[in-house]
């Protein structure tokens, strides 16, 4: 006899979320090796004594973790999945009538409490310490590059660099990234004489000022840099830094990228591998004084063209301490980079013209 089924509802249910846990399902075996525990601890100093209950930190930071394991990228999308898929709910500490936090949650606490303490980075960093344990870190060889981000920023807005804190200053109202940006620059430590002066791009975006332009993928962009460490015997990834769109800002991230490896997870590497664009005699001179061995084409600027002068195209007045460029115009002496101990000429404005 055929059967039919029939849609009546029980009125009482004996149901267990373990019981429905796969034992190899991907989350659990992630639930058996990370220890939320650091979570509450971090975020201590960011919550009352007093007051009602907020929502579990650690039921967010989960249901986060969930999104980036299975490319969950709209936080309004993750909540709808964690409702309704019983791996995510019993992943995240979750009964069958127990409520989702709603979507705003997160926002509010990203750019908040979670920013504030880098509980992200706290996570990241537990994962690479779990993999050193697991032997999944050598850190004797290890490689950097970077990938370009697209910020979120038109290229058509922008303003001029050297007056554009001011006129951020001047709005009427003040975005959080540009109240970080503003206030990065309020904290910068004011440069030594003999230190080179810090870097002023020349357009800066109104509405995301940190990101840098760059011309790496066809038109030029506002972007953002991620840099990772790369272990090259394990293929594991120990560190990452993201910085402006910039050589020289990702060549800096590379330093400390190195520094702090040695501080979080004890690495001395013995050699480090990167394109030519970290070729800089500054950074090759920081690793060889660490006994780093960089495997780096070293950038020579003796032969390039594009209508620049080569190297040979100069000379130098001993007597005078000057460069002379091809039509005999003085390259004078200003300063000497205490980091590489490089000795510093440039021309006037008014010649190169």
């Amino acid at each position: 006899m055929m059967g039919r089924q029939v849609a009546q509802g029980a009125l009482f249910y004996g149901f267990r979320l373990d019981d429905h846990m796969p034992a190899d399902h991907l989350l659990r075996r992630i639930d058996g090796l990370l220890d939320f525990g650091f979570v509450r601890e971090a975020l201590a100093a960011s919550y009352s004594t007093s007051g009602r209950p907020s929502i579990d930190p650690e039921l967010m930071l989960r249901m986060l973790l969930v999104g980036y394991l299975f490319g969950i990228r709209s936080e309004r999308r993750l909540c709808e999945e964690v409702h309704l898929n019983l791996a995510y709910r019993w992943f995240c500490r979750l009964d069958l009538v127990d409520r989702v936090p709603d979507h705003s949650t997160f926002s509010k606490n990203r750019h908040g409490r979670f920013r504030a303490c880098d509980l992200h980075r706290l996570l990241f960093e537990q994962v690479v310490a779990r993999c050193a344990t697991a032997g999944l870190v050598a850190g004797r060889d290890v490689a950097v590059d970077g990938s370009t981000i697209m910020a979120d920023a038109s290229r058509e807005r922008k303003l001029n660099g050297a007056d554009a804190a001011d006129e951020l200053r001047a709005g009427d109202s003040i975005s959080r990234p540009v109240a970080e940006y503003l206030a990065a620059l309020d904290a910068a430590l004011p440069v030594d004489p003999d230190e080179p002066a810090p870097f002023i791009p020349t357009s800066i975006s109104p509405t995301d000022p940190q990101a840098a332009l760059t011309c790496k993928h066809g038109p030029a962009r506002y972007a953002y840099a991620i840099n990772p460490l790369l272990d090259l015997d394990t293929d594991c990834i120990l560190d990452v830094e993201a910085t402006p769109a910039r050589f020289s800002s990702e060549v800096a991230a590379t330093r400390t990228l190195v520094s702090r490896a040695g501080t979080t997870l004890g690495i001395a590497p013995e050699s480090l591998a990167a394109d030519k664009a970290y070729g800089s005699g500054p950074l090759l001179g920081w690793l060889l004084d660490r006994n780093i061995t960089p495997y780096i084409p070293v950038i020579d600027r003796s032969r390039q063209r594009d209508a620049f002068f080569t190297r040979d195209a100069f000379r130098y007045d001993r007597e005078a301490d000057v460069y002379r460029c091809p039509a005999d115009k003085p390259l004078g002496y200003c300063g000497t980079k205490r980091a590489s101990q490089v000795r510093v000429y440039r021309s006037h404005v008014a010649d190169c013209a």
